[in-house]
């Protein structure tokens, strides 16, 4: 005790030898003021802290067992202002016997509102003090959140108790760090106080106004998504953060007013979508309109004639307007906005002001030396700013193209660092869900996929002879194929291996249904694997003789041999299937030579592809068994899948030149018959012209490259689908002149 002053070492010595309660709370007067002293540091605090003992100090805040006459109040204020002193120590604050009493501080809290704390509001207050002090630390959050503290400070605050800010101030901090875990999986804590609150962020009009509008985002931001957004448009806080935001927007407002109001705006919209802003029924495009327009003009003005690292001290802010631009243009994308050519033209102007001001930034960073030894909050935040410019050139196939082609080099570089990042989070957690420990630093940049959110303008851009050739040069090939190969793991997900002792055993229970998270990653995956197929194809039919001696293309030819078969037959995959089957086709075009007749994956391979381009058309759905139709199957994804069925017809057609023996397939599967049976049943002048040519290309290849098709074509009726359909080509090479 050497470091610990004289008084507070006799006031230690008087609390030890006290022989009853009353002695011991007189002996408290003198550690109050004590505590408040200089000489009192944390080697003496946590002293007085053991000398008193938490359980003399809970007996006093819970009011049991005292024998004297003064009101329980009296007891709780002294223990509480001296708790309250301890508490700013970090040692004493996570002390086990503190954190033990927690649900002690959260039952004073919760009273507030009761009579009896209406003189004593400072208790109040002070146990506030000490539930914030716990909540500064780890230690302290885990505890809050293992007793229910969420549910609690909920509760206080959709009950308008005395401090309530302070309440959800608490609460703010644990969702922020534990983030939709914290929530649990019932929704309906979340939505009362979420609809509380935006009550009173709509009706609010002092500067109370944009402290709400930034807890709102806290809370939409760290939300359950799976569980709140099913639920959401029953609730009242969409409708009433709408109101607000469009009041506080279309007012003259300062920064101070109009950073929040713009942060919040994007937490909504990333949780419930761009649809959200169409919320007013006589002009359901204003406040889309206005937000996107603002939005480019902060981008602007946060980034033209700005160093980086000045971009940086508003990044939060850059990056919840890169967020509404990202969705903005996404959504506009998809053709379900019906905008007028005044406004066209009004938002293209904005957006390209604002991406002109982005591509400025990236090219000052790409170009400085010490680029590759930024922190990762940085690269985090460059990464945003690619995200947001890679979404504008997959939609804005023109603009600032040689800007662009130069920054690409240094995109990649980033991407694939993100890309090689996200792979090893997600291995690190796959492993520890198997129970192996997570023995790897997740960095910030594993947070997200930046290659993932490439994809899409990728292939637009290898279209593109100089961007195609920059793609080539830097042998990005090989990383998209690690790529393909990563997604591939996700959408071929295999259920855990079942242990040795429950083989065997009768099963009771029916099979549990996948994780809601784990379908939506194999959803994504799916979509990233139909992006990496385009943009493979364009590579292959644009840069044939690349592909023709690249060992990189001959592995993913392998890859699909091997892998295509093995695709669940479900709905879900059925683009992807027609992707992976016609990009095989076109490999195989290329790669002939290499391919060997006693390869047995070849042959489950063109049985995958027969099967996705056999099943595409019938004459058995439809009202009319004269007409041929899109197969039901088929029907739903047609717009994604029609382009891609021509195109493997046409490439079977060539591969059937230079691979005969693969013609053998078409004929003892039945398809080549089926095909002759199937048009043969259909009315005369009906056969969709592109069709009827996708069929007599393929059968008038099939029978030059095996003779042994023409019976067998004859057999299925082959005469009257010649006269029928006027095939001449193919009905010349069947029956002669």
């Amino acid at each position: 005790m050497g470091d610990i002053s004289e008084p507070i070492k006799k006031c230690i010595l008087i609390l030890k030898s006290a022989k009853s309660d009353t002695e011991k709370f007189a002996a408290l007067f003198m550690v109050t003021k004590l505590v408040k002293s200089k000489d009192c540091n944390a080697l003496a605090k946590k002293a007085l802290f053991e000398a008193i003992g938490f359980k003399f100090l809970k007996k006093l805040l819970t009011g049991n067992n005292i024998q004297d006459d003064c009101p329980p109040s009296v007891y709780k204020s002294v223990a509480l202002s001296i708790l309250t002193c301890f508490c700013n120590e970090p040692e004493l604050s996570t002390h086990p016997e503190m954190l033990a009493n927690i649900p002690v501080f959260l039952d004073i809290v919760q009273t507030s509102d009761n009579d009896d704390y209406d003189d004593n509001l400072i208790i109040i207050s002070e146990a506030y003090t000490c539930l914030q002090c716990i909540a500064e630390h780890e230690a302290g959050q885990k505890a809050l959140i293992e007793v229910g503290a969420i549910t609690k400070m909920s509760e206080i605050y959709s009950h308008q108790s005395f401090q309530t800010d302070e309440a959800l101030n608490i609460l703010v901090k644990l969702v922020s760090r534990y983030g939709p875990a914290a929530w649990g999986s019932d929704p309906k804590p979340f939505h009362a106080l979420v609809n509380k609150i935006a009550l009173d962020f709509a009706t609010d009009q002092s500067e109370r106004k944009f402290e709400l509008a930034t807890i709102l985002s806290a809370l939409l931001y760290s939300c359950n998504k799976t569980t709140v957004i099913p639920g959401s448009s029953e609730e009242t806080w969409p409708q009433s953060i709408y109101k607000a935001l469009y009041d506080i927007l279309t007012s003259k407002i300062g920064k101070n007013q109009r950073d929040p109001a713009l942060k919040l705006a994007a937490n909504i919209i990333d949780l419930l979508g761009v649809e959200w802003t169409f919320n007013d029924e006589d002009n359901p495009k204003k406040f889309f309109l206005l937000l996107l327009q603002l939005c480019a003009i902060e981008v602007r003005m946060q980034l033209e004639d700005r160093s980086f690292k000045q971009a940086f001290a508003n990044a939060e802010l850059i990056t919840a307007c890169f967020i509404v631009l990202e969705l903005s243009i996404n959504y506009m994308g998809t053709d379900q906005l019906d905008l007028e050519q005044k406004e066209k033209q009004s938002v293209y102007t904005s957006l390209k002001g604002a991406f002109n001001a982005v591509v400025s930034i990236l090219t000052k960073v790409s170009n400085d030396k010490n680029r590759d030894k930024l922190p990762d909050p940085e690269k985090v935040f460059i990464c945003a700013m690619v995200r947001v410019l890679v979404a504008w050139i997959a939609q804005e196939t023109t603009a600032m193209r040689e800007q662009i082609y130069a920054l690409l080099p240094f995109m990649f570089t980033l991407a694939n660092d993100s890309f090689h990042a996200y792979r090893a989070r997600k291995l690190a957690e796959k492993n520890k869900s198997d129970g192996e420990p997570m023995n790897i630093e997740i960095s910030l940049l594993g947070q997200i996929d930046l290659l993932r959110l490439m994809l899409p303008a990728l292939c637009h851009l290898v279209v593109e002879d100089k961007a195609r050739d920059i793609v080539l040069n830097l042998k990005q090939e090989d990383i998209l194929y690690e790529a393909m190969n990563f997604h591939w793991s996700i959408v071929h997900y295999k259920k855990p291996i079942v242990p040795k002792s429950e083989r065997g055993k009768v099963r009771t229970q029916p099979e549990p249904e996948l994780d809601p998270q784990v379908l939506e990653d194999m959803k994504d995956s799916r979509a990233a694997m139909v992006s990496l197929c385009n943009i493979f194809m364009n590579l292959t039919v644009l840069a044939p003789k690349v592909v023709e001696n690249s060992m990189l293309f001959n592995t993913l030819l392998k890859f699909i041999f091997n892998n295509l078969p093995e695709l669940k037959n479900i709905p879900e995959n059925l683009v992807l299937h027609g992707h992976l089957a016609v990009l095989g086709l076109l490999l195989l075009k290329q790669q002939a030579s290499k391919v060997k007749k006693n390869d047995f994956s070849i042959c489950r391979y063109i049985q995958s592809t027969i099967r996705f381009l056999w099943d595409a058309y019938n004459v058995d759905e439809s009202n009319d068994p004269n007409a041929l139709v899109v197969s039901m199957t088929y029907k739903e994804n047609w717009n994604e899948i029609a382009d891609l069925w021509f195109l493997g017809m046409q490439t079977l057609s060539g591969v059937l030149t230079t691979i005969p023996w693969i013609s053998e397939f078409a004929i003892e599967s039945g398809w080549a018959e089926g095909i002759a049976q199937m048009l043969a049943k259909v009315k005369v002048g009906t056969l969709a012209p592109n069709v009827k040519s996708a069929f007599e290309d393929f059968l008038c290849r099939l029978v030059d490259s095996n003779e042994s098709a023409i019976p067998v074509l004859k057999k299925g009726g082959a005469l009257k689908m010649c006269r029928n359909h006027r095939l001449m080509d193919l009905g010349k090479k069947l029956f002669g002149d």
